[in-house]
């Protein structure tokens, strides 16, 4: 079974990153497809890139960057549950996807945003164009989250049938994605 890292991308103390990678893990057991794991950068805690050589040379010093490196290396496809802050994505992702090369190779990467107005999506498609230079496949289907409409008052997520739904899509084009590009990712 291919194996599937949720990435919680926000580490902001006050953060709803993680109810949502909760609940989209869930979704992803319950899928069946995937061995799934939730992987939060608030628990990796990277430092700000700290190696002295370039990600592409693949020399790692660090042991926090060997450790990612493993994590990251051992996943068949990503799901990146990440907030919009100020029309961008958020630096703790950048940050994370900085200290890696070619261990994002040929990988699909389902992407779900949350955010005020626009779900996230501005976010999106700022890390798109980042996604495509590390060889990273953006699954199409998408999962946004109004966190004003979605998020209870105890913090919980009030996932209607259009999350639901968004969620079933983007975990089955996942599926057929990482079968795709098996082969291209045992070439590297």
């Amino acid at each position: 079974m291919p194996a599937l890292k949720i990435i919680v991308a926000s580490t902001r103390p006050t953060r709803i990153g993680r109810v949502i990678g909760d609940w989209v893990a869930a979704r992803a057991v319950e899928h069946g497809r995937f061995h799934v794991e939730l992987v939060d950068l608030a628990e990796v805690g990277l430092p700000f890139l700290d190696e002295p050589e370039d990600a592409t040379t693949g020399r790692y010093v660090h042991q926090h960057t060997k450790d990612w490196s493993a994590t990251i290396d051992a996943a068949d496809a990503l799901v990146f549950v990440m907030p919009e802050y100020n029309h961008g994505f958020n630096a703790p992702l950048k940050n994370a996807l900085d200290f890696l090369h070619r261990e994002w190779a040929y990988k699909p990467v389902g992407l779900v945003s949350y955010g005020g107005l626009s779900g996230g999506l501005r976010a999106v498609e700022m890390l798109k164009p980042v996604l495509v230079k590390l060889r990273m496949v953006p699954a199409g289907n998408a999962v946004t989250v109004f966190h004003r409409q979605s998020m209870t008052a105890d913090g919980r997520l009030s996932a209607d049938e259009r999350l639901r739904s968004s969620a079933e899509g983007m975990l089955e084009e996942l599926e057929r994605l990482t079968e795709a590009m098996a082969v291209m990712r045992a070439a590297v």
